[in-house]
């Protein structure tokens, strides 16, 4: 029987219409970014430049495919072509941009000390830094960190790219490599009609490649949590691990060896299954199994550490744990925006740390109260606690997505029907309701107050620019500031001069005391980092000047106008006028 007007014919073993859409929005996602590729390689590297340009052709005809093909399996091979396109465009764009920034050279340096027998941890390498353009992570103390603050794997799976040459390329190399093989993981564990999907999250958009061209270790972790994402919920069904249970538990072991994100995860993670599978078989035989994936996870880290352990032991606990100690100064998309840019900083900045922490724990503890409700979020959650942390940059939530992809997919909440939820005899009863939203609230309170007092925090030091020195037209070589501690407690603060948003380089102590006492004023003299400081011409340019200590964790900020740097105000012609 015909269909009838506005109805839709259904072929036989055709494709959903959501399945169609999906496949081509992975594929329009691969012009991001493809341009400037291609713009790059016409000038210097024409073979790129010509397999770019098949690739556009890929993209093009698989569009027209992707609303055409008549079977599911069509369209299923089609998102293997879609997904071979985007592992070519990004190899093409690491064979352009393979330098990498901090994190990659820092890693390379890594791996070359270890297969030469040196010390991984501990050692500082300011020369990776020297003249290269390379971002420093200034700390609170008034020095950078020129340190590897990571677990190990990550440089033992650089070592063997080490012949690709001096730089980054090495780390990126292998952060690039990683990725690519999580996407194809991904891909290979997702049902069906939502593979495109992985390709989109982890090379479609851009922004994850980018991370692996800058070396980012946090990359190869991503990578290893994959496999251990996908259907998280089934881990050890029946009081069993089996052979797939045991592989995921050493991917877990083998990514909270590759970078510290995992940490934070990985609790999330345990508690879950544990909930799960003691719905499905009991308290004992629940912890039974969450036992045997601590176990095959911590000897796949030992594993991983053991020669380092050996070693190097105290520099080597300093150095994975460096993240959580160096005292790096505030960065980041988070809260700490706002004693940034928005006020003129906080005299209670160690807040920010204790609101993160306080935030962690109190989201697993409702995550446990409420795991057949937040089950699926297990993978998102924990990075919310890094809003409110001193270092927030969205980075942090970016390359965990793939993770939230996967948790998407093949993690339903029907998954958690029968988790088991602790409700203590206070959260039962007929005043049950009440009762958790107390709960709640008293999880979440102890942050929100920290949080509420490192935004609400002073800025303790009062600045005021005494003198300038100029050593040329457009270059600061030197400044004079009358300093007030208007705090309790003597300061040692730690002077830099900022343009726009982001941290620049210390200015050093040339005159004057270097540590404030309460309540007293000082002058002192700063000279800029490598003898001049280039005032930029920009008339929208913004100068912040900056103060930080680190005992205890202060931020002093003061906008300071143009015309106090000796640069004419914006809009003003400056030119001379001619006699």
């Amino acid at each position: 029987m015909p269909a009838g007007p506005g109805v839709q014919a259904v072929t036989p073993g055709a494709p959903a219409q959501w399945h169609r859409v999906l496949t081509l929005l992975a594929d329009v996602s691969l012009f991001i970014g493809t341009r400037s590729v291609w713009t790059q390689a016409a000038s210097h590297r024409l073979v790129l430049a010509g397999v770019i340009s098949v690739c556009y052709a890929s993209i093009l005809v698989s569009g027209v495919l992707a609303l055409t093909v008549r079977r599911a399996r069509s369209l299923a091979r089609l998102d293997l072509v879609v997904l071979l396109t985007a592992l070519t465009l990004t190899l093409c764009n690491w064979a352009l941009n393979h330098a990498g920034g901090d994190e990659a050279a820092l890693t390379t340096q890594a791996a070359r000390e270890f297969v030469s027998g040196h010390a991984v941890y501990g050692r500082p390498w300011p020369w990776l830094f020297h003249g290269k353009g390379i971002a420093l992570t200034p700390t609170t103390s008034g020095g950078y960190d020129f340190t590897y603050g990571y677990p190990p794997l990550t440089p033992l799976l650089t070592a063997p790219f080490l012949w690709l040459g001096h730089g980054g390329a090495p780390a990126t190399a292998a952060a690039t490599a990683a990725l690519l093989a999580g996407a194809v993981v991904l891909w290979r564990m997702l049902p069906g009609p939502w593979r495109s999907a992985a390709t989109m999250v982890c090379l479609g958009f851009g922004f994850l490649p980018t991370y692996g061209r800058q070396g980012y270790p946090a990359i190869v972790a991503m990578a290893l949590l994959v496999p251990v994402v996908v259907r998280w919920p089934r881990i050890g069904a029946g009081g069993r691990l089996g052979a797939a249970g045991i592989a995921r538990a050493a991917c877990l072991g083998a990514a909270c060896a590759a970078q510290q994100l995992p940490w934070f995860v990985t609790p999330f993670l345990l508690a879950g299954v544990y909930a799960v599978r003691r719905g499905e078989l009991g308290g004992r035989a629940a912890g039974l199994v969450v036992l045997r994936i601590l176990g095959v996870a911590a000897a796949t880290w030992l594993l991983v550490n053991a020669y380092f352990v050996v070693r190097e032991p105290g520099s080597w606990l300093g150095g994975i744990a460096l993240p959580l100690t160096q005292g790096a100064v505030l960065h980041g998309q988070g809260l700490v925006g706002i004693s940034l840019y928005f006020t003129h900083g906080s005299d209670r900045l160690d807040w920010y740390g204790h609101a993160s922490a306080l935030l962690a724990t109190a989201l697993l503890a409702l995550f446990a109260l409420f795991v057949r409700r937040l089950g699926p979020a297990a993978t998102v959650l924990p990075w919310c606690a890094f809003y409110l942390a001193t270092r927030s940059q969205d980075g942090y939530y970016l390359m965990m997505t793939p993770l939230w992809l996967a948790a998407a997919i093949t993690v339903p909440l029907s998954d958690f029907a029968r988790a088991w939820q602790p409700r203590p005899r206070w959260l039962t009863g007929a005043r049950r309701r009440p009762a958790l939203v107390g709960a709640v609230v008293l999880l979440v309170l102890p942050a929100l107050v920290s949080a509420a007092l490192a935004v609400t925090g002073r800025p303790p030091l009062r600045m005021d620019v005494a003198a300038v020195r100029r050593a040329s037209g457009d270059a600061v070589s030197a400044l004079t500031l009358r300093v007030t501690n208007a705090g309790s407690d003597p300061l040692t603060p730690h002077y830099m001069l900022t343009v726009g948003q982001g941290m620049s380089r210390y200015w050093s102590l040339a005159r004057g005391p270097a540590t404030i006492p309460p309540h007293a004023t000082a002058t002192v003299e700063l000279w800029a980092p490598s003898g001049r400081f280039v005032l930029p011409a920009k008339k929208s340019a913004h100068f912040r000047l900056r103060a930080f200590t680190a005992d205890p964790q202060t931020l002093s900020t003061r906008d300071v106008q143009r015309a106090e740097l000796g640069v004419p105000p914006a809009g003003r012609d400056v030119r001379p006028r001619r006699g």
